[in-house]
Order: C-alpha cells, then structure tokens, then sequence
C-alpha cells in the first residue's frame, strides 16, 4: 500500500500546479463523501428512532414557542 502511495505522489508530482490542486481536492472530496455518509446513515437513524417514540406515545413533545422560551432563559 505504502509503495503505491508513494508512487501515485511521485508521479503527481509532473503534473501542473493545477492539476495537481484539482487531485487533491478530488481525494478529499472522496474522504469528505464517506463521512458525510456516515453522518447521514446516524440521522437517518435517530430519526427513525424518534419519529417511533412519538408514534408510540412516549415522546416528550414541546411547543416550537416553549422550545424557544427555553433557549432564550437559557442564553441570557
């Protein structure tokens, strides 16, 4: 694995500055997509989770103006 790296980052170095700022950006964008995905995956999840309690009755349900109320105590 080392070996490959090490070879795609010596031959990205003949490409031109641009280039080789589009390849970066191209492999981050590969790293940033999969915990993206990840991150989505734990919503979705908690979602599901909570849309069940309040289907269930179990839930703890707050007006959007108490809800509010509570965070303006809360911060001043």
């Amino acid at each position: 694995m080392f070996d490959l790296v090490s070879e795609l980052s010596q031959k990205s170095q003949a490409l031109r500055p641009a280039q080789r700022a589009y390849l970066a950006e191209l492999l981050l964008d590969s790293i940033h997509i999969s915990a993206d995905q990840t991150i989505e995956d734990a919503w979705a999840e908690e979602l599901k989770r909570r849309v069940d309690k309040v289907d269930r009755g179990v839930a703890k349900l707050v007006s959007a103006e108490d809800a509010f109320a509570e965070v303006r105590r809360a911060i001043l």
